[in-house]
């Protein structure tokens, strides 16, 4: 079991370590600033946190020594002359003036993930606004993808809650690390069979209600809110959308919307069993303006059965005047599949030992959790 959970919040990364009375604080790096991503790679153990400074821009960290001691490295930056569409000008352009468009700048860290086991030092990184990053040499220095970057198609993205898309899910086949799979909000699915030096934007069956009824199955108007794959069966990818819970089962070239979901269609984190990949884990709520969990009674939905059915799992959390939201990187399931953790955007922090059957809750005050990760 995992003895080591990383929780990057509003005003610090706060890392919880397991002892014999449970889970507990056991360090806080960067306390009181706003953290939006974290990772402790796996393949040597470095620890990595992306820091927003807000005016001073973002910054990003890494630790070799599980955390005792923190070094800035290079954070992403875009290649002079980089531009995307300014979707609030100042003053709208007429009809046969050009779309108004502003320099590319780093807004946030978005998604942080390592390349394959046998490819020491491949970090993969997407930002606002909608780039993919890849650095072969554990963080020191980043290159832009330039086969995503330069796609007709990235000027037909927007912001789906934010002021630009972004690349907020990366997922790496551990059976071929060429094998890439992007989650773009809002942009679609972006799939690459040779490392990113091309890309494919033909998932089929992805639906977004909130376009006009001629572009609710455009591929390049799809709002995921959150992407994962299976370790033991790559191919199987699930999705949290914006509108509903989408399953493929060919690495993401098409998708089954799964309507049975209770209680509730709209939320934004999903985890996958790594070894059953029809057992997965979402965390409702009633969607748009409103964005609180169904009738005010947190839970989290479960299938095992690839999405033919739901159960509404409760136990431990809290039923009554609870207005907690779960952000789409705050729930993750270590790797026996028996651990998962979740955080809200009201600071409440929950674990189970048994599948999500039940919850322990471990704090109740941290800041407003962007990010939850076993190491």
């Amino acid at each position: 079991m995992s003895t080591r959970i990383d929780v990057a919040t509003r005003k610090g990364l706060f890392t919880f370590r397991r002892g014999a009375a449970g889970w507990d604080i056991d360090r806080v790096a960067f306390l009181g600033n706003n953290l939006s991503m974290s990772l402790v790679d796996q393949r040597d153990g470095a620890a990595y946190a992306a820091v927003d400074e807000g005016h001073f821009g973002c910054h990003l960290h890494r630790s070799r020594d599980y955390g005792a001691t923190w070094e800035e490295i290079a954070a992403p930056a875009f290649p002079a002359g980089a531009t995307v569409i300014d979707r609030m000008p100042t003053e709208p352009g007429g009809d046969d003036e050009p779309v108004p468009r502003k320099p590319a700048a780093l807004s946030e860290i978005w998604s942080l993930e390592p390349g394959g086991p046998d490819e020491p030092g491949v970090l993969w990184c997407g930002t606002i606004p909608g780039a993919l990053f890849r650095s072969d040499d554990h963080g020191d220095t980043w290159r832009l993808v330039d086969s995503l970057w330069d796609r007709a198609e990235r000027d037909q993205w927007f912001g789906g809650g934010k002021d630009d898309p972004g690349v907020h899910s990366i997922v790496v086949d551990p059976r071929d690390p060429l094998r890439l799979a992007l989650g773009v909000s809002c942009g679609g699915v972006w799939t690459s069979n040779d490392g990113g030096a091309n890309w494919s934007n033909d998932n089929h069956g992805l639906r977004a209600d909130f376009m006009p009824p001629d572009m609710q199955y455009s591929p390049v108007s799809q709002d995921p809110h959150r992407m994962v794959g299976c370790r033991a069966n790559p191919d199987r990818l699930w999705i949290q959308h914006h509108n509903g819970v989408f399953r493929s089962d060919n690495a993401g070239a098409t998708w089954t919307e799964i309507e049975s979901v209770t209680p509730s269609v709209f939320g934004f984190a999903v985890a996958v069993h790594p070894n059953d990949p029809d057992t997965a884990w979402f965390v409702p709520a009633v969607k748009d303006e409103s964005r609180y969990p169904v009738d005010a009674a947190l839970a989290v939905a479960k299938t095992t059965d690839g999405g033919a059915t739901f159960t509404a799992l409760r136990a431990g959390l809290p039923q009554r005047h609870a207005y907690d939201i779960v952000f789409r990187h705050a729930l993750d399931v270590d790797d026996t599949g028996d651990q998962l953790a979740f955080g809200s955007s009201t600071g409440g922090f929950w674990t189970s030992d048994n599948g999500g059957e039940s919850w322990s809750h471990v704090a109740a005050h941290l800041p407003p959790i962007y990010s939850v990760r076993f190491a």
